[in-house]
């Protein structure tokens, strides 16, 4: 016999298999080994979370009460796979276009990118969801409750078991601990969960094993074969259930919606699909996966009734009989079938809420709340991640409590159907936005606030129960004692099924109020934009033009990229643009077409609302172009292609005019410095030379001098001789550095003893300016190849500038070292004012220089050097903008990491 101590072990047992498998994924994917973890397979088992408790434990409950009622449930999402392919392809490919995070962030972007609408969606969700999460947390406790009746401990040593209702929030508990863990790693919901998927995706296996195991035993190990199941099946009440075909077609249609709705369903057919034509592969895997899930259903039923005592209660079946039999090994199978299939929906459905609520509700309030704006210093991601950690707790805490506040009933199927006729609210709005191009945000507001009160008030509210909720009288006489709006006899119409009742009135009035709301009213310019890219996806599968020339500056959207995608990824995707417009350096231009997919790259971390609220806050706001408003009409083909190969010629053109712009430009200005370098360089050659000929005169000619005066003449003459030195040695450096002359003595050197080289140097150096340096020597320990003495010179170049020209009250210059598989970088980021933006891509020529030409001292070929060494080294040496202070950046390439 299995006692509730040997349950508790495996149940942890599972759960660290699960954190292994989830590990080991995250792993191989963040190695970049993603292999099998983006097969079809893997997609068409992550689907699975559809077959939750409910359809693991209630399905077979249900079979036993209504007949085969319950294939229902099975059918809507196979008539989806099947029949309506197309709709799951349309919602994969805006998904992927767009770059939506959720189902809210989907319905807020087509709509004119209106947060009111994410808002509205995510309580939707959440309220909606909120059953179902306690459906889940219920079939776990009642499983529980199942072993701990026939505990051994009760009986040989009088131990109590504790309170089985706390069972449930333990699992709560350790669930979100979970879901935390390996679902809020990344910020970027694009960025695939693919440690939580592999996990899905083998609990999908585990709780498929699990069900065809119990239904091979009941059929030819209590049974004696398919026979004798047909002959129980004809002796049992189940062969009396009537079909009634209302409810068969709503239930169907329920089933099919939320298939389409629900935001765990979502999130794995849209948010985590790694590539579109995985859905060819779901469209027959994923029934058949289905069918096998059902086919045991009706024996294990039929046995169920013929075997276990009356009263026993039919969603547990599964497990019971097991028991009965004295299978316990089999029971335990089917006990983590169970758990499986309750856990994966959980967490799944907590990473989707959690997505939502952070990116609708938290970021809009932060972003209002902060009145500096969305280039205010601190980290936006810490923001966002957080907020989704406290929301995965919160919705796990709201299962929780619904579960103990409605008494948890015995029918899981019941509850199942309450919590998908609440998510398919969403559908009229979803549909009409990606086939209808009429449709408004007004019109989806008003049909989400519509059909979600009418589903409350019918179903929601009733299903909790208790006088404080919905009194007595109200259900049985209606409020004020109005009988037609009595909540399940709605318009006086009365005799139907409660589910079927709340279906046909809130779906109705949804969509009235969301079609007569589209007609009454007129889609803003970003609408019609969003309509046209959502309805015509295959068609137009870029992003949406809705951004006009800037005049703000590409640091600021930096600064503010930085914060929400991360230094690197923002620098990156900022370097790559300015590449691609023909521009060295980190800032490209603030074009349309990059504001644009700077948004779609935020909209993958923060959604497409914020993001967009965002970039608005900065530019200014959001204006529709002529071509944009060409697009909408909807021209032909022809002028469609004809316009896109101007737009291609004209966008060419002007990236040559202003390469040859800023050519001409920074020739001109090349030339200013060279007559100031060459003015710089004559009176840096005449004060050393007149120096040294005044004093050599005196000391020549003068009689009679003492040792001491004799001293000082040679010292002046001796130090203006080793500045000319120096300044020529400069001069010839540059020069053989230029012509490629240069002989390398490359050696293996670990980095931190260069770096600390070029600090003691320049701490030698030091005059009046106290420069405080910060390092992580612990980064610093990469071995690299390379001439050591040359690279050593960059760093003392970089510290000695600090040290100049940092005007901070208190200078600092931290040094950071990040390996990486393909380089390493060291950057040097000082806390002074910067370099101006129209000087940056001036300060590695060796005519610049930005200060006075005579107040710092030198030539100002510093910088110049530093470039010709790392060209030569291999590597390169960038400044970087947007730190706060000067900062540049060091890199080497692979070749020279060992």
């Amino acid at each position: 016999m299995v006692g509730f101590n040997m349950l508790i072990v495996v149940c942890l047992a599972y759960v660290v298999l699960l954190f292994v498998i989830a590990f080991f994924a995250d792993r191989r994917a963040a190695l970049g080994k993603l292999g099998w973890l983006q097969s079809p397979i893997v997609y068409t088992l992550s689907l699975s979370i559809y077959c939750t408790a409910w359809t693991f434990y209630g399905a077979v409950g249900n079979a036993a009460r209504s007949g085969l009622e319950f294939v229902t449930i099975y059918l809507g999402p196979t008539l989806v796979m099947v029949g309506w392919l197309w709709i799951v392809r349309k919602l994969v490919r805006i998904g992927k276009t767009q770059r939506i995070t959720s189902i809210a962030d989907l319905i807020s972007s087509r709509y004119g990118k209106s947060n009111l609408l994410g808002v509205l969606v995510t309580l939707l969700a959440v309220v909606g969801t909120t059953p179902y999460i306690a459906l889940q947390l219920q079939s776990v406790t009642l499983s529980f409750a199942v072993f701990a009746d026939r505990a051994p401990e009760r009986v040989s040593s009088g131990w109590d078991l504790p309170d089985l209702n706390a069972t449930a929030l333990w699992v709560a508990a350790g669930l979100a601990l979970f879901t935390v863990l390996f679902g809020t790693r990344n910020l970027d919901a694009n960025e695939r969960h693919h440690g939580v998927v592999t996990a899905i995706a083998f609990e999908a296996i585990v709780k498929l094993v699990a069900l065809l195991a119990v239904g091979i035993f009941v059929v030819w190990g209590v049974a004696s074969g398919p026979s004798d199941i047909l002959a129980r099946i004809d002796a049992s009440p189940i062969a009396n259930w009537e079909l009634r075909p209302g409810r068969w077609a709503g239930l169907i249609f329920l089933s099919a919606a939320a298939f389409l709705c629900l935001p765990r369903m979502f999130q794995v057919m849209v948010v985590e699909n790694t590539d579109e034509r995985n859905v060819l592969t779901a469209s027959w895997a994923f029934p058949l996966y289905l069918l096998l899930m059902s086919l045991f259903v009706v024996p294990i039923a039929v046995v169920g009734l013929d075997l276990m005592p009356a009263g026993s209660n039919p969603d547990l079946f599964v497990l019971t009989l097991p028991l009965s039999q004295g299978q316990d090994g089999l029971a335990l199978l089917s006990f983590l079938g169970g758990f499986s299939s309750a856990t994966s929906m959980v967490i799944v459905a907590a990473i989707a809420l959690s997505t939502m609520v952070s990116n609708h509700i938290v970021m809009p309030i932060w972003l209002a709340a902060t009145t500096t704006g969305a280039t205010v210093s601190g980290d936006v991601r810490q923001v966002v991640l957080m907020a989704r950690r406290i929301s995965i707790g919160a919705v796990l805490a709201l299962g929780y409590a619904y579960f103990r506040y409605s008494g948890g009933g015995t029918a899981l199927a019941a509850i199942g159907l309450i919590s998908f006729t609440g998510v398919v609210q969403v559908l009229p709005a979803m549909l009409g936005g990606i086939f209808w191009r009429r449709a408004t945000r007004v019109g989806a507001a008003g049909g989400l606030i519509v059909g979600f009160i009418v589903w409350g008030y019918t179903l929601f509210l009733p299903s909790i129960g208790g006088a404080n909720i919905l009194p007595e009288t109200v259900m049985l006489s209606g409020p004020w004692g109005l009988g037609w709006l009595r909540p399940q006899a709605l318009f006086g119409i009365a005799g139907l099924d409660p589910v079927v009742h709340a279906l046909i009135w809130s779906m109705v009035l949804n969509t009235l109020v969301f079609c007569l709301g589209s007609l009454l009213s007129f889609p803003t310019p970003l609408e019609r934009l969003q309509g046209v890219q959502f309805v015509n996806i295959f068609e137009h599968s870029t992003g949406p033009r809705g951004w006009t020339k800037s005049g703000v500056e590409s640091e600021d959207l930096l600064v503010m990229s930085q914060r929400i995608l991360g230094p690197e990824q923002a620098q990156r995707l900022f370097q790559h643009e300015a590449q691609a417009q023909g521009k060295v350096g980190f800032l490209p231009d603030t074009s349309p077409d990059f504001l644009e997919l700077l948004e779609r790259e935020l909209a993958g971390s923060v959604g497409a609302a914020t993001a967009h609220a965002m970039i608005g806050q900065i530019t200014g706001s959001a204006r529709v172009s002529v071509e944009d408003l060409l697009a909408v009409a909807d021209e032909t083909a022809q002028i469609l292609e004809y316009s896109s190969q101007l737009e291609a010629k004209s966008a060419e053109l002007g990236r040559t005019a202003r390469q040859l712009r800023e050519a001409n430009e920074k020739l001109t200005e090349l030339s200013v410095q060279k007559d100031a370098f060459l003015s710089q360089i004559s009176h840096e050659l005449r004060t050393p030379m007149t120096s040294i000929r005044a004093f050599s005169e005196i000391l020549r000619d003068m009689e009679g001098m003492t040792p001491v005066d004799q001293r000082r003449y040679s010292s002046i003459i001796h130090d203006e001789t080793i500045r000319l030195t120096r300044l020529l040695d400069d001069l010839l450096d540059l020069s053989v550095l230029e012509n490629g002359q240069v002989v390398l003595n490359e050696a293996p050197v670990r980095l931190r003893d260069v770096i600390e080289r070029a600090v003691s140097a320049s701490s030698q150096a030091q005059t009046t300016q106290i420069l405080k340096v910060r390092r992580d020597t612990a980064s610093e320990m990469v071995t690299l190849v390379t001439d050591s003495d040359r690279l050593s010179q960059v760093f003392i170049n970089l510290i000695a500038n600090a040290r100049k020209y940092c005007a901070a009250p208190d200078p600092q210059l931290t040094i950071k070292v990040r390996k990486y598989e393909s380089r390493v970088e060291v950057d040097f980021v000082d806390n002074g004012q910067g370099i101006p933006t129209k000087s940056q891509s001036l300060i590695f020529e060796k005519f610049s220089r930005l200060s006075d030409h005579a107040a710092a001292g030198g030539a100002g070929l510093g910088l110049a050097i530093c470039r010709e060494i790392m060209t030569n080294l291999g590597g390169t040496i960038a400044y970087l903008p947007g730190q706060g202070g000067a900062a540049f950046r060091v890199s080497l390439n692979l070749k020279q990491v060992v």
